[in-house]
């Protein structure tokens, strides 16, 4: 991957990257591998973008392409080899998981479904309803009705 297009087509686009990844991961290697293999995907299919919606819708519904695919892997391979650990426990330390009310946050938003989940980030990155439908694969009316539902299982698990 060129340092050009990292830095133009990527880099502005981070803070949407970082976001979906961590809603789809526990620890800060599962993240890093989620960011790296979005950049990585991003890169591969940049030739495939058809300019049907802007850079950043295509880069919303990568990114959580991949994220979920990534998860239904490790779904895989966790019903082949037992674990010890949940995923709260083995949450690291790190600049990405430094902030607790920020962890408490994403552990709530991890207790969704996947489909769930891509909604709210969207929905608090204030995309219109419209915008979330064209990146779920959904219709409109449906997202105003599943942000309400997500809204009040949100606050059932923030307050327990």
């Amino acid at each position: 991957m060129s340092s050009d297009f990292y830095t133009t087509q990527i880099l502005p686009y981070a803070a949407i990257i970082i976001k979906i990844c961590r809603a789809y991961t526990d620890t800060q290697e599962d993240f890093e591998d989620y960011y790296q293999e979005v950049c990585l995907q991003i890169w591969r299919s940049k030739d495939s973008f058809k300019e049907q919606s802007a850079w950043s819708t295509w880069i919303y519904r990568l990114s959580l392409n991949v994220c979920l695919t990534f998860l239904k892997k490790k779904k895989n391979n966790k019903q082949n080899a037992p674990s010890d650990l949940l995923p709260d426990e083995v949450l690291v330390d790190s600049r990405a998981f430094a902030d607790e009310s920020l962890n408490q946050l994403y552990s709530a938003i991890r207790q969704l479904s996947e489909i769930d989940r891509g909604v709210i980030l969207l929905y608090l990155e204030e995309k219109s309803y419209q915008e979330i439908a064209d990146i779920i694969g959904t219709n409109t009316n449906n997202i105003g009705v599943r942000i309400t539902r997500i809204k009040e299982r949100l606050k059932k698990i923030l307050s327990n």
